[in-house]
């Protein structure tokens, strides 16, 4: 068979919609002319066009074309409507959708072009997420070429271009880094068998199809060293929807101890649900199971997707972040634990103080106890993902991370703590006390004392700990910290903040939870003992 042309799967030509029909693949490869939203939504429905960015793309085109031929807004919006119902479980075809519409006030030609503008990003994300995730499986399975298992079909015909999951393969197999690809068939529709396949094997790729139920028997002989998967839907915890099949693969490479990574745009977050259970899953005709070789009027349940909870993922990649729900959840309860501890301990009252470990594995992901919660109460799924360095974020959602998260960020930023503490000892707060009242950052000075060793210096005979000034502003507080850390070579693992509290950090939580008792154990000494408080200022 000769090659198909590379080109996007979706494309705006001379005001339709032309897609490749997935239908016909692998027999023939043929695109279709979609003149009106009817056709965009049978095409979608049909799995004509599939994959959850193609068919988000393919909303948003649908939006685009109805644009150009009611002058209503109100009809537009009503197709919107109906687009965006066409597949429930995707929430990239929901986006995508609401997306187009936001330029709908400036004209068609205003909602084409950020149709056009998202086929274009989608390629970009897609080359960004392929690169990030190829990455990462070679750092997990270095030193040979790969057997890899993956599901459905996540390659250049699911998106604009490039793919997914596949298109982290195809990256892989270029730097010559795949043995094989085992690829399950995907029933009942054959989206493995039929798409994944021909791609692969356009590709030039070295395959072997089989079964679905046969994957996890497959890991259990040590024929796979990873399994790759793409995503429709992702919830803020982490749990992802994608074809049904995939949660069975996840369970087995669970049990078995291989590597279960899914790649997956930002746009298949989505913050509003806190965990898989609120995601609607698409059922679809039994006839698609029942078929010829079942007995006439046979009942089916057709599930076309499942939800993998997120503690068996090892990793989740976007185009911008890696993800490690896996650990999250356990970290999160560590974090939980550790909150609850210092509170009984009278160090974190009410409110107050705040914890922050970074995610193992991950290049700038933190946890971070929230903002105004009482630490005794707090859960794993309370915690909030930051950008460690930068402090922003991660995920839109009603939490907010605590006040003084840019000063986890400024420690993060320049030294190698994993984690921080930031709490209202009471000794510790007392000595901060009685700093300047000048405004100048200041120090107290830590010397003789046997409980320095516990602080992991390069001489523990000896320490001066910055004390600086509480302005109201926190950012202020957190910019003279990283001027601070930034400057400093030979610094203790923690920070005092005038008629505040102490800020500790260290390789865990334990490190830092350890480094804090030593630093609050010697400013009880230096006030039991009367000892020249601060005389490094």
């Amino acid at each position: 068979m000769a090659p198909a042309p590379i080109r996007p799967s979706l494309h705006w030509t001379d005001g339709a919609v032309t897609a490749v029909d997935q239908r016909a693949l692998p027999h023939r490869y043929e695109e279709l002319r979609l003149c009106s939203v009817d056709e965009v939504i049978e095409a979608i429905t049909s799995l004509a066009v599939r994959g959850a960015p193609a068919i988000g793309l393919a909303g948003a085109l649908g939006v685009a074309l109805s644009a150009h031929q009611h002058e209503s807004e109100e009809a537009v919006r009503a197709d919107a409507e109906r687009l965006a119902g066409a597949r429930p479980t995707a929430v990239n075809l929901a986006w995508a959708v609401e997306r187009a519409l936001t330029r709908l006030g400036d004209g068609p030609a205003a909602v084409l072009a950020e149709a056009r503008a998202m086929l274009a990003e989608d390629i970009a994300v897609n080359e960004a997420m392929v690169a990030r995730a190829a990455g990462l499986v070679a750092q997990l399975c270095p030193g040979r070429p790969l057997r890899v298992l993956t599901h459905c079909n996540t390659g250049r015909l699911a998106t604009a271009a490039v793919g997914t999951a596949l298109g982290t393969i195809l990256q892989l197999a270029d730097r010559g880094g795949i043995e094989e690809v085992l690829v399950g068939e995907t029933r009942p529709l054959l989206q493995g068998a039929r798409l994944t396949a021909w791609e692969l094997g356009e590709a030039g790729v070295p395959y072997r199809l089989c079964t679905d139920s046969t994957g996890p028997a497959a890991m259990a002989r040590g024929m796979v060293d990873c399994v790759l998967v793409g995503a429709d839907r992702i919830a803020a915890n982490g749990d992802t929807a994608n074809k049904i099949g995939t949660y069975s693969l996840a369970v087995a490479a669970a049990r078995h101890g291989i590597p279960f990574i899914v790649v997956a745009p930002e746009s298949s977050w989505d913050p509003s649900l806190a965990d898989g259970s609120g995601i609607v899953i698409e059922e679809r005709e039994a006839a698609e199971v029942a078929g010829p070789a079942a007995p006439p009027g046979a009942a089916a349940y057709n599930p076309a997707f499942d939800v993998t909870p997120a503690e068996l993922i090892t990793a989740i990649v976007t185009e911008r972040r890696t993800v490690r729900p896996g650990a999250g959840p356990g970290l999160g309860d560590e974090l939980a634990r550790e909150c609850k501890a210092l509170y009984q301990r009278g160090w974190m009252p009410g409110t107050a103080g705040n914890l922050s470990v970074r995610l193992p594995g991950t290049e700038d992901t933190a946890l971070i106890t929230p903002s105004g919660r009482d630490k005794h109460s707090l859960a794993a799924p309370d915690m909030i993902e930051i950008s460690a360095t930068g402090g922003t974020p991660l995920r839109s959602g009603a939490a907010r991370p605590s006040a003084e998260t840019a000063i986890h960020a400024a420690v993060y930023r320049h030294t190698d703590a994993a984690a921080v503490i930031h709490v209202h000892s009471p000794y510790a707060t007392a000595i901060a006390s009685r700093g300047p009242a000048d405004g100048e950052v200041g120090a107290v000075a830590l010397a003789g004392f046997e409980l320095l060793k516990g602080l992991g210096l390069s001489d523990p005979a000896t320490a001066e700990v910055p004390l600086f000034p509480n302005w109201p502003d926190v950012s202020r507080i957190a910019s003279e910290v990283s001027d601070y850390l930034a400057g400093e070579k030979a610094l203790a693992p923690g920070l005092l903040i005038a008629q505040h509290g102490i800020t500790v950090w260290g390789s865990d939580l334990a490190q830092a939870r350890n480094r804090l008792e030593c630093f609050e154990a010697m400013c009880q000494l230096l006030l039991l003992t009367g000892a020249d408080l601060i005389p490094a200022f």
